[in-house]
């Protein structure tokens, strides 16, 4: 079985490079590999073929359930956004990126498209039994980005490449470490903590001081 290969450590030809697309057969062949060693693994929610150093246009992931991408191409895509990701080729080098929340995608041996969006559904009609999971919305969304990044892979485009800088920067008087602050995530969920812990969740681009947000309203 083959291994990923660590692009740290050990040169990897395929990893910028644009990958030959596959017959369906093919695919799901590789496809196949590419489960088995992302289970043996453990530690990966997706995977391309030229991680593990195959010239092919296959990507899995399996986040809300097993998916296979052989030839895929993003047709749409809706609402950017700055997320948090690491790479099982570049391991503990995470970097936050420019993504979309919504995307549309074909892919051999799917008919019509997919689409993969972390947008917070319409909970209008809901009877009570029904509960409002925002856990849900999240793996949506990571599911998503997973998609955006495993196209990534086979078009020789790595995480890094779409890194941006998230240094957080203020204006205002400088905050005291054990200084109580609000944030708010996506505009919407509002919690309290000291300041030398809301930095990190300011950083991963999903959060923000709430007065900031509150101004800009």
């Amino acid at each position: 079985m083959k291994q990923v290969i660590n692009c740290l450590t050990h040169d990897n030809p395929l990893i910028n490079k644009k990958l030959k697309e596959v017959t369906l057969e093919e695919g799901n062949i590789i496809a196949t590999e590419l489960f088995q060693i992302l289970n043996k693994r453990k530690d990966g929610i997706g995977l391309a073929a030229n991680q593990v150093g195959i010239d092919a246009q296959v990507a899995v992931l399996n986040v809300t359930e097993p998916l296979v991408l052989i030839n895929p191409k993003i047709i749409r895509k809706e609402n950017e956004i700055t997320y948090y990701e690491g790479c099982l080729s570049y391991p503990k080098k995470g970097v936050n990126t420019k993504r979309y929340e919504t995307i549309e995608v074909i892919s051999e041996g799917v008919e019509g498209s997919m689409i993969f969006s972390g947008v917070e559904t319409n909970t209008e009609g809901k009877g009570s039994w029904e509960k409002n999971d925002d856990s849900d919305r999240s793996l949506r969304l990571l599911e998503s980005v997973c998609v955006q990044h495993e196209i990534d892979h086979l078009n020789g485009i790595i995480c890094m490449d779409r890194k941006i800088e998230t240094t957080y920067k203020r204006d205002t008087k400088k905050i005291g470490r054990n200084e109580i602050v609000k944030l708010i995530e996506n505009g919407h969920v509002v919690t309290e903590m000291k300041w030398k812990k809301a930095q990190k969740f300011i950083q991963s681009g999903d959060w923000e001081l709430y007065d900031d947000w509150k101004r800009r309203q």
